[in-house]
């Protein structure tokens, strides 16, 4: 075999570490459930909307056409949003296990030059996202039988969604190769990941709704749709209520990212895949990033400032402990380091001034040319910044549940801790009573950007009363003023949204308990609270549009169904403020005020459920775990 082509199957197919990560791997029963699930998952979405979209037992080609297109472009979201959840899970090992420098050092003890290093765990893990992408060429192809879907737009789909899987496939490495992440970076990858995809969208839709993309309506494509695989796909099929601009309209990159913003995002991740690859081989043997340097024994004046000794030294300022010492630590000592401190407190200051500043260029019109565009930009600026908040606290809540009891397994602090009298009620019940004390500051970010919003309109607009309310005219004629923000929107979400957080974090916990590892407890916690999460958050879509009085009641199930209703109540809530009279609005939110109070008294109800079983339960599941690393 000549020499060249041996070299190039030892960077491939032939990698000593692909090979071993794939014949590995493919004997996990995981993955056999992860790929069976995601296909189950693809064939019902498509039996579902197949039967949705078809008008009638009697079909005309047409009718059948029009339903296959709308399936498959149906599915073909479902696939991206799928690889981008699956494909950091996949790549997690990446950074969870390779991360270890045990693992590196064996692995840089052998002959395999810098680039065989990195390319093979990029390859053999990113081999079983690219397999499980691909396993659903043949229901995407059945697509065709109906028409309307041609074959272009098929592989567009896919050639989008391997690009995503390979992108975060070589992030993953890059951070995994520099030494910059462990176990704990990895729900924060995964995090990031999904902030930025929800960011993108946020974006190009504001973007669109005053007029800045492609068309002639302005609502068309955007410099940031190339930057987003959603965004890429929704450009290739829908062309006609999404237009891109004509090939040749505009020059250089622009041009190329607002007429193919498909192949922009395809080709953007391909060469930041190749880049990271290439800065993954330069710093692979050299130790990483983080190198070992002399410490002083004082601390810094930027460590003084927070309260914090030197980094190298043994003792520290004696500190006041609660009554429920595991309580104690994990509200203070997940804020003992000056990254967490800054990272904690970064979030809370740059959520405040964020509001405040959305509220001041609200004030002086600087949102819309007319007082009816700044209304609408301002409405979907908050509800942007408040969903995107919630959301981060949501995952933040999962992530640290969800790491609470496994991770203490995992390094053997559990053991310590179960030869002291603390009982496993004080254990548990601390955890989570530790856990929400941490977050609080950070769920006070959102219910401050809808209590100064609402306390904007509830002051008349300092004077500029046109922009404090808003003129609704009822199906008869009559019409009456709607606030622009529901002054009470901040005390209701607080009322229930610090009951749903501890729900998430009672989730996490049960899912750590049981669980044998972080990863496996990340994902499990995630997948039980996203799905019903997301289940309550449709049924109190629908409701709340659906149903009167009632509506707005079911709306406060979910927190995101509950700020939709709140920030846009004639929209979300028109069966109950359409109502005969300029008294429903005021029914609605009396409705959504008292849901708030009775779902947050279901989640507690479940807290307390979930924490008395997790007791009852607790030495059964230590002791079957016990050993377990």
């Amino acid at each position: 075999m000549p020499i060249f082509l041996r070299w190039l199957l030892r960077l491939g197919p032939a990698n000593p570490i692909a090979v071993r990560l794939v014949q590995n791997a493919s004997r996990r029963t995981k993955h056999l459930y992860v790929r069976s699930a995601y296909l189950a998952v693809l064939i019902l979405v498509l039996l579902w909307a197949m039967l949705a979209n078809s008008p009638g037992t009697n079909v005309s080609y047409r009718e059948l056409a029009s339903a296959g297109a709308t399936s498959f472009a149906l599915i073909a979201y479902l696939q991206v949003g799928l690889i981008c959840v699956i494909a950091p899970v996949f790549m997690a090992g990446a950074i969870a296990q390779e991360a270890n420098p045990k693992t590196w050092d064996i692995i840089l003890t052998t002959p395999m030059s810098k680039l065989e290093i990195v390319l093979g765990n990029l390859f053999g893990r990113l081999f079983f996202v690219l397999a499980l992408l691909f396993a659903s060429l043949p229901l995407f192809a059945l697509t065709q039988f109906f028409g309307g879907v041609p074959g272009k737009s098929i592989i567009n789909a896919y050639i989008v969604s391997a690009g995503a899987a390979t992108l975060v496939g070589a992030i993953a490495i890059a951070l995994s190769v520099s030494r910059l992440a462990g176990q704990r970076a990895v729900f924060t990858f995964y995090v990031s990941v999904v902030t930025y995809i929800a960011t993108t969208i946020a974006i190009d839709a504001w973007l669109g709704s005053n007029g800045m993309g492609m068309g002639s309506a302005g609502n068309g494509v955007t410099l940031v749709t190339a930057l987003n695989p959603f965004l890429a796909i929704r450009a290739q099929l829908s062309p006609t209520t999404y237009p891109s601009a004509d090939p040749g309209a505009y020059s250089g990159l622009a041009g190329f990212m607002l007429s193919s913003p498909a192949a922009a995002w395809s080709t953007f991740s391909i060469l930041i895949s190749v880049l990271l690859a290439g800065f993954s081989t330069l710093t692979v043997r050299s130790g990483g990033l983080r190198q070992v340097t002399e410490r002083a024994s004082s601390a810094p004046w930027y460590r003084k400032m927070f309260g914090l000794g030197g980094a190298d030294e043994e003792h520290r300022p004696p500190r006041t402990v609660w009554s429920n010492p595991i309580a104690w630590r994990e509200a203070a000592a997940r804020n003992a380091t000056l990254g967490r401190m800054l990272a904690r407190w970064s979030f809370v200051s740059l959520g405040a001034l964020t509001a405040v500043v959305v509220v001041i260029l609200y004030h002086t019109s600087t949102l819309g040319a007319n007082p009816a565009t700044n209304i609408s930009n301002f409405q979907f600026i908050i509800k942007s910044l408040v969903f995107t908040e919630v959301f981060l606290i949501s995952l933040v809540a999962l992530n640290m549940a969800a790491t609470a009891v496994a991770g203490e397994r995992e390094d053997g602090t559990l053991d310590l801790i179960l030869t002291t009298p603390i009982t496993p009620k004080m254990y548990l019940s601390g955890k989570m009573r530790g856990l929400v004390a941490y977050l609080l500051p950070l769920m006070a970010v959102p219910v401050f950007t809808l209590l100064i919003s609402g306390l904007y309109t509830l002051t008349g607009g300092l004077g500029k009363s046109e922009l404090a309310s808003y003129t609704h005219t009822l199906p008869g004629g009559a019409s009456f003023e709607v606030p622009v923000i529901i002054p009470e929107a901040g005390l209701v979400l607080a009322v229930m949204l610090v009951p749903f957080i501890a729900f998430c974090v009672m989730i996490g916990l049960h899912w750590s308990l049981k669980s044998k590892g972080t990863l496996s407890a990340v994902v499990g916690t995630v997948a039980v609270v996203f799905i019903t999460a997301g289940i309550l958050g449709l049924c109190g879509w629908a409701s709340a549009a659906d149903m009167p009085v009632i509506g707005p009641a079911l709306a406060s199930l979910s927190p995101a169904s509950l700020i939709d209703a709140m920030i846009s109540p004639v929209e979300r809530l028109d069966e109950t403020v359409n109502q005969p009279g300029s008294e429903g609005l005021q029914i609605a939110r009396i409705a959504m005020s008292v849901g708030a109070v009775v779902s947050a008294g279901i989640y507690i109800a479940i807290v307390y459920g979930v924490l008395t079983a997790m007791v009852r339960n607790f030495d059964f599941t230590v002791r079957k775990l016990a050993g377990t690393r």
